[in-house]
């Protein structure tokens, strides 16, 4: 499965990089294929596996916020490996085969 998830610390302020951080920091441990851009951190691996990351990476974030919003978005393909790399690879292929 691939998820991609936001976490947000409510209650710390304007300033949310640190807590974040914290979040990012689990995920990039775990081992698991991973990607973070300006809005979600995208996570690859089984579901128990990738849910007990999210929870890790809430947690962390929980130590230094009162209070944790999480938004996440799942695509669930049994048997597909290494979807995150062959999604960008079929996008560019199809992008580089228009013509404007």
């Amino acid at each position: 499965m691939i998820v991609a998830f936001s976490v947000t610390p409510l209650g710390v302020g304007e300033g949310v990089a640190e807590p974040v951080a914290r979040a990012v920091q689990v995920v990039r441990d775990s081992g698991l294929p991973n990607h973070t851009d300006a809005m979600f951190t995208t996570v690859e691996g089984e579901w128990d596996e990738v849910m007990a990351v999210l929870k890790r990476a809430v947690d962390a974030v929980a130590e230094v916020a009162p209070r944790v919003s999480l938004v996440l978005k799942a695509d669930l393909r049994p048997g597909v490996t290494d979807a995150m790399t062959s999604k960008i690879t079929s996008l560019e292929h199809h992008l580089g085969s228009t013509t404007r």
